[in-house]
């Protein structure tokens, strides 16, 4: 946590660029990017002092102002369900877990009950034994496990 403030100006954002180096330095973490939005509050001296410590600042989007927020949810969702309960080997691997989730998550993210979201209603529960016992579900592991995919079979 390098600080808040309500009031942020150009001379403390640069004091954590700083901060944020030196606790990097300490920590000897090893830093590529750092992706931030075009706000004024950064001057050229906070993208200098990253370039000097090798760290490559990328900027988001133009007139996207959603783009972080969104991009800071996928981020957060994959750490929790994926990364924070796999043990990654190497790149590959990591690679290869992420393909797999980001395939899962195109699929889920545009499903829902029955088609039913979100203006349609929801339909009602089968509540005949009969066809409770019927339903043949089929479910797909994927990652070894960690992601289940469920699908009714023809």
């Amino acid at each position: 946590m390098l600080g808040t403030t309500a009031h942020p100006t150009a001379a403390w954002v640069a004091q954590a660029a700083r901060n944020l180096v030196m606790d990097l330095e300490e920590a000897g973490a090893a830093v590529k990017y750092l992706i931030r939005n075009r706000d004024a509050k950064f001057p050229p001296l906070f993208d200098e002092i990253l370039a000097q410590a090798w760290i490559q600042v990328v900027l988001s989007g133009i007139r996207v102002p959603r783009m972080n927020s969104v991009m800071a949810r996928w981020v957060q969702t994959c750490r929790r369900e994926l990364l924070d309960r796999t043990l990654i080997w190497n790149q590959r691997h990591l690679l290869h877990a992420l393909h797999e989730y980001e395939t899962y998550n195109h699929y889920w993210a545009r499903q829902a009950m029955e088609q039913a979201a979100p203006l349609r209603a929801v339909p009602a529960p089968i509540a005949d034994p009969q066809r409770i016992t019927g339903l043949d579900i089929r479910r797909h592991d994927r990652l070894g496990g960690i992601i289940h995919e469920y699908q009714h079979v023809a």
